[in-house]
């Protein structure tokens, strides 16, 4: 099955580099995705771009496909099975939940001069960065892309009710599904409140499984395509 891999903030498509290989030998064919703003050079990118750029990845699957989400891109995932609904077989959210329609995409840091650039560790510590020794840190730091605020700031539309029909798994890395139950009864999540087929997946992991535990994040999101 295609897989459509789309990474967080500060991320391009090589994030999902140990992830790919292990998908390919299960069987799968994974499509990591590098963003407008996010790896192609252009501080101009607008969530809009980031959504036209993740449909023609989608348009250009030869069939239903599942569409992978990490972090704020959980909310890209979305926006695709809401625009095209008919075609994604499958949403799997990593460490994140989509946003809802009206609300800013990932406005989460001040910008400077026009971009978000990655805020360092102080933000992530606790279990969110746990799982990560000082050379990890220092890769993921020294790749970060500072993201537009065009995206950032972006407003998430959505339109079509088909999306809470397409089954959606959760996989939840520093959470656990119990404290994600937890938030979408409390109504923090109403995405996912109305989704009719959601299961949750545990990872012992931060919130950056495919760097600190790619083959076993490739394993549970192959087992989430074959479900489809």
């Amino acid at each position: 099955m295609d897989i459509l891999l789309i990474a967080g903030l500060w991320l391009d498509g090589s994030a999902w580099d140990d992830v790919v290989p292990a998908l390919e030998a299960l069987g799968h064919h994974p499509v990591p995705l590098t963003l407008p703003g996010q790896g192609d050079g252009s501080a101009s990118a607008t969530l809009d771009d980031q959504v036209a750029a993740v449909l023609a990845a989608t348009d250009s699957a030869s069939e239903k496909f599942m569409v992978v989400g990490h972090s704020a891109a959980c909310t890209l995932a979305w926006l695709a099975a809401d625009a095209r609904p008919e075609k994604v077989a499958k949403v799997a959210l990593i460490g994140g939940f989509p946003s809802a329609d009206g609300e800013p995409y990932a406005d989460l840091f001040e910008p400077k001069d026009g971009v978000m650039p990655f805020p360092g560790w102080g933000a992530f510590e606790g279990p969110d960065s746990a799982d990560l020794d000082e050379e990890a840190r220092r890769s993921i730091a020294s790749a970060a892309i500072p993201v537009p605020e065009g995206v950032t700031k972006g407003v998430v539309r959505l339109a079509d009710e088909r999306r809470f029909d397409i089954p959606v798994v959760l996989v939840c890395p520093e959470f656990t599904p119990a404290q994600a139950q937890e938030w979408i009864d409390a109504g923090d999540v109403p995405e996912l409140a109305k989704a009719k087929h959601l299961d949750f997946v545990d990872i012992d992991s931060g919130h950056w499984p495919m760097v600190s535990k790619p083959i076993e994040l490739a394993r549970l999101l192959a087992a989430a395509a074959a479900e489809t």
